[in-house]
């Protein structure tokens, strides 16, 4: 019965499923993202189904991208993860931008 519910609920189909799943502050796998705004080894800003994600760490690298799914896997040691709302996505960039200089 719950798998009929699923199945016929038009919000589970349309808004993408935003997971992130974090293993020994070491490895993060991240589900629902729409774009990788910038990144580098200290710093990663990506448009997620719900809002901007912000990381923050050390020796960050991207270990792999399944733009078509969604999915980005980001090694190193994690230090911050922050959200900003997607209604404040302009105000996320222009604010996001400062940061990632």
């Amino acid at each position: 019965m719950m798998s009929q519910y699923y199945e016929t609920n038009p919000v589970k189909s349309t808004v993408p499923e935003h997971d992130v799943i974090m293993r020994g502050r070491k490895l993060l796998d991240i589900t629902g993202v729409k774009q990788v705004e910038s990144f580098d080894n200290e710093e990663f800003l990506l448009e997620t189904s719900m809002g901007f994600l912000a990381i923050k760490g050390q020796n960050l690298q991207m270990k792999n991208l399944d733009v078509e799914k969604g999915i980005v896997s980001i090694k190193g040691k994690v230090f911050d993860l922050v959200y900003l709302d997607e209604q404040h996505g302009e105000k996320a960039k222009g604010f996001f931008s400062k940061l990632f200089r």
